[in-house]
């Protein structure tokens, strides 16, 4: 098998010509897209791209951003009901999610006797509805039953990375309902550079990019950084 030297890939990689305005709006995309409104307009000014249209609906979604990674699921929803009612009246499983995120919030801040409130009383009825949530909510429910959550086998939905999952999900239901795209086309760039990694190895050895650091590293490290080329795609 071919074997590559790190100095000869960097000098390929720097071979390759690429517009640095085409990247730029793949930033600005993915800036726009997930809703994070101040650094969409600082980039904007930095890398002298035109400012987004339509500033007001992006303003909105960071709000509703915002608040849910403040914990605050509550303001959000009133802030996407604002933006359109129907939003949430038509998607059953985002709603369910964003108050299993009310749920999570309480249990977060050790509120167990509310926690318990309130999934008897707004989240099972609604698993009774939708059979499919309910092995969701019995995983939630079971933070419950230790005694410091956050050291449990489940504690990653209290982690940051839950909330923003759930405002991702909003931030895209917002958007799918003004009919604009709600996927970003860096995500989908980085799992097909992942792929395209994977591919490669197979022919020769060669120093790869990890997708976390952007460093380049050497061909035995390869299969200590493969879940990158998965959670790329879940960006």
């Amino acid at each position: 098998m071919e074997r590559i030297a790190e100095e000869e890939w960097e000098a390929r990689l720097n071979g390759v010509k690429i517009d640095r305005s085409e990247l730029n709006k793949v930033v600005m995309n993915y800036l726009f897209i997930e809703g994070y409104q101040e650094a969409a307009i600082k980039f904007a000014e930095e890398s002298r791209l035109e400012t987004p249209l339509d500033l007001r609906a992006l303003a909105d979604r960071t709000e509703c951003r915002v608040a849910i990674q403040n914990g605050d699921v509550q303001l959000a929803i009133e802030k996407a009901n604002e933006i359109d009612p129907l939003i949430l009246d038509h998607n059953s499983q985002l709603f369910f999610h964003l108050q299993q995120q009310k749920l999570i919030e309480l249990i977060r801040q050790n509120k167990i006797d509310a926690a318990i409130d309130f999934a008897q009383n707004e989240l099972a009825p609604r698993g009774e509805e939708n059979p499919q949530f309910l092995p969701e909510l019995e995983r939630v429910m079971a933070l419950l039953a230790f005694e410091n959550p956050r050291d449990s086998p489940l504690a990653s939905f209290l982690d940051a990375a839950q909330r923003h999952q759930t405002a991702s999900e909003l931030n895209a239901a917002i958007l799918a309902s003004q009919c604009q795209s709600h996927a970003p086309s860096l995500p989908g760039l980085l799992a097909m550079l992942g792929w395209s990694q994977a591919q490669l190895s197979e022919r020769c050895s060669f120093p790869h990019l990890n997708l976390s650091t952007g460093e380049l590293l050497p061909d035995s490290e390869m299969e200590r950084d493969d879940s990158q080329i998965l959670s790329a795609n879940n960006m």
